[in-house]
């Protein structure tokens, strides 16, 4: 439990019932990012970037926030907030039917590419190949099983440039959303989709605020959100039954969560934690779970835990 000394003139004001100053607040922000700072040096080499804002009382607190990172599968965001924009101007319709084809063209030069069902996430998707799938259904692979095929069918729907300036437009201004997923001439080019935490953390809130597109799609990409089936990064940091919002993303040395928690009784924060350079996955992952046990602690017990 943090313990505050309080000066006289702060205990009189409280007394008198007037305003106080918030600096025990800020103390505690402060403990909550040293925290986190020493949990993340542990790694020796590793490196983790964070952003947490409690929508209810304003707390944040930031490390690395602004490092850019390989976005892996968070990206996928962004190409949701531009879908359901499209769905909300009358562009496009959730039962709308889309020729599903495993065939896609590199950025780089245009040349065909495909993907690999063993390398995927959701292999069951291949099985709709040559058949309309509903938009709807892409965008609850693309998220929730994080479906590479999915993914790279929506890009093509949309564009992935529509998808950065929507993004931009939201706030989120170092984020790229360049291309699909496993496009090996533009990664081996370095043309990767890059994303920042605060970024991330940026494009929640907006889902969460109604701000990303109108309020049914936002509570509808919330939704969807909520239905994630990868649960072993930021939620298995929280009590059992804590409702989660959130993206994960992993390729090899990348292993990445980003959430709207949940608390009962409370409003919801936001949390980001992006990793790299970690190559044993269960490192990065049990990283992940340590942050988001520390934030819950602090933001909900108004205590910063211990990690062991």
């Amino acid at each position: 439990m943090l313990t505050f000394s309080v000066p006289v003139s702060l205990a009189v004001t409280l007394l008198l019932g007037v305003n106080v100053d918030v600096s025990a607040g800020q103390t505690r922000s402060d403990s909550l990012k040293t925290s986190i700072e020493r949990r993340i040096a542990e790694l020796n080499g590793g490196v983790a970037g964070v952003a947490f804002h409690d929508l209810g009382t304003g707390d944040t607190a930031y490390v690395n926030a602004d490092d850019s990172f390989h976005a892996a599968s968070t990206m996928k965001v962004p190409v949701m907030i531009e879908l359901f924009r499209r769905i909300d101007a009358g562009a496009l319709a959730l039962d709308q039917g889309i020729l599903l084809v495993n065939q896609f063209g590199s950025i780089v030069d245009g040349s065909s590419y495909s993907l690999d069902a063993g390398d995927d996430s959701d292999s069951s998707a291949y099985a709709e190949v040559g058949k309309r799938v509903p938009v709807r259904e892409l965008i609850d692979r693309m998220i929730t099983r994080s479906s590479n095929l999915a993914t790279n069918a929506l890009i093509e729907l949309v564009g992935a440039d529509h998808a950065n300036a929507t993004a931009h437009e939201l706030g989120a201004k170092n984020i790229r959303v360049l291309r699909g997923v496993e496009d090996n001439k533009a990664f081996h080019a370095g043309l990767n989709n890059t994303t920042t935490a605060r970024d991330l953390a940026v494009l929640l809130e907006a889902i969460e605020g109604g701000r990303a597109a109108s309020r049914a799609s936002c509570d509808a990409m919330r939704d969807i959100l909520l239905r994630q089936e990868f649960s072993a990064e930021i939620p298995a940091g929280l009590p059992p039954g804590t409702k989660v919002a959130h993206k994960t993303g992993w390729i090899t040395g990348v292993l990445h969560d980003a959430a709207i928690v949940y608390p009962p009784n409370r409003k919801p924060y936001v949390l980001v934690v992006l990793t790299r350079e970690i190559p044993d996955e269960k490192v990065a992952r049990q990283l992940i779970v340590d942050i988001s046990r520390l934030v819950y602690e602090h933001t909900v017990t108004n205590r910063v835990a211990s990690v062991r």
